[in-house]
């Protein structure tokens, strides 16, 4: 387990971050009449994903707790929502 602790907050940054370039790579351009359905779900997803790496690079790099959410019951809600978004965004 100490491995898995060691590890993990990093492989996470690096799933942010390509999370992050290939946001830029997906989304395309907005349209006159907006945004697509599609692009207001993977919006939502980068938001939620951002929040989440931006918590984790302040806990593991800068010692930073969060002032708010402090269990691990938040990010696991936002994790499987971000997987649900996923399921729903090909509709």
């Amino acid at each position: 387990m100490k491995h898995v602790r060691k590890v993990v907050p990093y492989s996470l940054m690096v799933a942010v971050a390509a999370g992050i370039y290939l946001f830029f790579q997906v989304f395309g351009e907005i349209s006159a009449g907006g945004m697509s359905y599609f692009q207001i779900m993977l919006s939502i997803k980068a938001f939620l994903g951002l929040w989440l790496g931006f918590r984790g690079i302040n806990q593991k790099l800068f010692g930073i707790q969060p002032w708010v959410f402090k269990s691990h019951l938040f990010p696991f809600i936002l994790v499987t929502l971000i997987i649900l978004l996923s399921q729903f965004m090909y509709l």
